[in-house]
C-alpha cells in the first residue's frame, strides 16, 4: 500500500517525519523537496517528540512523581 505522509528536512538533509508510519519492514521511500517552509516548526518538533514523550510518562516513576497531585477517591 503507498501511503504519503508529511515530513520536515532540515538544512543537513535529516528528514523527520510529523506523524506516525507503520510499514511492514524495510521500504523504498520517494521524497518531494517543496518550495516552502513547514507551517509550524515549533509543531513539527512537538510531533515528531510526542511518541517518545508518551513513552515516558506512562512509566510507573511518572505515576508516583506525579501523584501527589491526585485526589484522593
Amino acid at each position: 500500500m503507498i501511503q504519503t505522509a508529511e515530513a520536515a528536512i532540515d538544512e543537513y538533509g535529516t528528514v523527520r517525519l510529523l506523524e506516525p508510519v507503520e510499514v511492514a519492514g524495510v521500504r523504498r521511500a520517494l521524497v518531494t523537496i517543496l518550495d516552502e517552509e513547514p507551517t509550524s516548526l515549533t509543531r513539527a518538533t512537538a510531533i515528531v517528540s510526542e511518541r517518545s514523550l508518551a513513552e515516558d510518562s506512562n512509566r510507573p516513576q511518572e505515576d508516583a512523581a506525579w501523584s501527589h497531585l491526585q485526589r484522593d477517591r
